[in-house]
């Protein structure tokens, strides 16, 4: 039985017979990766001054904070916006308050000498 073994010169600047069969395919998945598919939406982030609502679920007393998606603020006071959460620290009282975009939960942590206290109030946010 005899085999047959081919050899392929291979020289600088050329591309090896049958090259094209592999490239092509290739070539064609990475322009379709990159441009042929359709594009996702992607929901543009909220703009401008929103009041909210907020209420203590326990005495039902309620309340308004502010909110600049523009300048990245709540009551005037700078916040960390994500898509997630809206952090920030009140300037005058020093509480951290940290709002849960997707359920409105509204988390207030009063840092002390005796540990602090953690309060979790509800905020109506527009969906």
């Amino acid at each position: 039985m005899m085999m047959k073994k081919s050899a392929v010169a291979y020289k600088t600047g050329s591309i090896a017979p049958g090259a094209f069969k592999t490239i092509l395919p290739v070539a064609i998945a990475v322009f379709w990766i990159g441009f042929g598919r359709p594009t996702v939406a992607v929901a543009e982030p909220p703009h401008g001054d929103v009041a909210v609502t907020c209420t203590n679920p326990y005495s039902g007393a309620s309340w308004q904070i502010r909110i600049d998606y523009d300048r990245r603020t709540v009551d005037s006071n700078p916040a960390a916006i994500d898509n997630g959460t809206i952090s920030w620290r009140d300037a005058a009282t020093r509480w951290y308050y940290e709002l849960d975009r997707k359920s409105g939960q509204l988390t207030v942590t009063m840092a002390s000498s005796t540990g602090g206290n953690f309060l979790h109030d509800q905020c109506k946010l527009d969906r």
